[in-house]
């Protein structure tokens, strides 16, 4: 069986200015959102057949505090996996230097598509 869970980073800008927020204050909730949707698909996508795809089927990220630090991390843990659906638990942390402080959270829902057969 896979490994359950999945870790990405994203660079927040300049230098960790956070340049791209609409005030200056890190990664708007879009790009953060975005990191957060990709590691639990990865995550999920760790326990799929061979040759199957991932899809979102839905998902909500709370965002906690403003995005800031040198990068992003994000981390999906699959919570339950079962016949079609797999529920993933989100976090996206801010990370400077060694420290890491959670700036959203959130729960998604995926299924996993099987390959067709050619026809």
């Amino acid at each position: 069986m896979g490994s359950r869970q999945a870790s990405l980073e994203e660079s927040c800008g300049r230098q960790g200015t956070g340049a791209g927020g609409p005030r200056g204050a890190g990664p708007d909730a879009g790009a953060t959102s975005a990191i957060a949707d990709s590691a639990g698909g990865y995550a999920a996508f760790t326990l799929f057949p061979e040759n199957a795809s991932v899809l979102t089927v839905e998902y909500k990220v709370n965002l906690l505090a403003p995005a800031e630090g040198e990068h992003l991390e994000a981390v999906g843990k699959v919570l339950r996996s079962g016949r079609t659906l797999t529920v993933c638990q989100l976090e996206v942390f801010g990370v400077q230097g060694a420290q890491r402080s959670l700036v959203a959270a959130g729960q998604q829902t995926l299924i996993c598509v099987e390959a067709r057969a050619e026809q």
